[in-house]
């Protein structure tokens, strides 16, 4: 096997595998087979305590008072204009809340919880555990599920206790996290490996996210972001509930106002160097948008997730660093519908004209 190579140090990936020396023949395996990754550079942290869930309910834009066990989300954390500033997936399992973030947003969040208990029943503390994925549609089958010691996968969304510590969650048909202690990571990637499934670095995985328009805290995003410019409503935003910082702007924006920005994916011309994340994206000369991730596609080339002003056409000709760029029309979000509140307004001012 080709000695790993590491991820850019530059990147939000730094001290992880960028690929083992085939990047896009690892794609292709995680698209006809099964591959592991090693995601074990994002941080963990674990909630304890009676009042943990409604605690968390209160500073947080997801609906987590009553989570189930073995329920698995999304959950933000925003500021007072209803910006976001952390992002996460958040478990429930065994009266432990893990939540899960990106690489140095660890540290931060630890902080800002910690300083949020006051008086209530919650211990926030950081967790030694590793994150490894598995991806592609072979993941459910039986040497897979025998080396992780269970006998079926679970549904989406949820998760189930592994025997010998920590768990397993599935996060989509073809994509199951595996979190273990972080002694336990290396031993369970080389059984796996031994079991047929084939090691992959973040590569493979970031082509796979971009590709699903999925996006990532502080790559995709900037400190203007708000939850409805990159599809997070739903997901990680419950519109049902309020009492956190920064619902006002998240209710706001639903009910009377749009979006300033939208989340695409672009096709970049694949002859020029590409372009790195944060690099304006222009169209006529005016900045129209942000790029953020940028990766080589096994199938779609060049690709790179970005956020646009909202309602520009999908024909309009764009340029990033020199590079041509294309939306991809597919991407684009459905027309603008009025909420309840706008429509009202709307209706009020139609009646008031002479």
């Amino acid at each position: 096997m080709s000695a790993a190579v590491p991820a850019p140090e530059s990147g939000p990936d730094a001290g992880a595998v960028w690929h083992h020396g085939d990047p896009l023949g690892e794609q292709r395996a995680a698209t006809d087979s099964v591959v592991v990754v090693d995601r074990s550079h994002r941080p963990v942290l674990t909630l304890r305590g009676a009042d943990r869930k409604t605690w968390l309910h209160s500073l947080t834009t997801q609906h987590v008072s009553d989570l189930p066990d073995g329920a698995v989300t999304e959950n933000l954390s925003l500021d007072g204009q209803g910006r976001v500033e952390d992002h996460w997936v958040q478990t429930e399992l065994d009266g432990v809340t893990y939540l899960d973030t990106e690489p140095g947003r660890g540290e931060p969040l630890l902080a800002y919880l910690t300083k949020m208990v006051f008086w209530s029943d919650v211990v926030v503390e950081p967790a030694e555990l590793a994150l490894l994925t598995l991806l592609g549609p072979l993941v459910g089958d039986s040497p897979v599920l025998a080396t992780l010691g269970v006998d079926a996968l679970p549904a989406v969304d949820t998760a189930v206790a592994l025997g010998g510590g920590g768990f397993l969650r599935r996060r989509g048909e073809i994509e199951v996290d595996v979190l273990v202690p972080r002694e336990q990571a290396a031993d369970l990637r080389q059984r796996l490996v031994d079991a047929g499934v084939r090691e992959a670095g973040m590569w493979t995985y970031e082509a796979y996210r971009v590709a699903a328009l999925r996006p990532r805290l502080g790559v995709d995003t900037d400190e203007r972001t708000i939850p409805h410019e990159v599809g997070w409503i739903g997901p990680a935003v419950h519109l049902d509930k309020g009492c956190y910082r920064g619902q006002e702007t998240v209710a706001r924006v639903h009910n009377l106002g749009k979006p300033p920005r939208m989340l695409v994916l672009l096709h970049l011309d694949g002859s020029d160097d590409r372009p790195a994340p944060g690099a304006q994206v222009l169209a006529g000369g005016r900045v129209v948008g942000r790029l953020g991730t940028v990766v080589d596609h096994v199938d779609e080339g060049p690709v790179a997730l970005a956020l646009l002003k909202r309602g520009l056409p999908a024909d309009t000709a764009l340029e990033v660093d020199g590079t041509p760029a294309v939306i991809d029309a597919d991407t684009l979000p459905p027309p603008d519908v009025a909420g309840a509140g706008r429509r009202a307004v709307e209706q009020l001012r139609g009646g008031a004209r002479p």
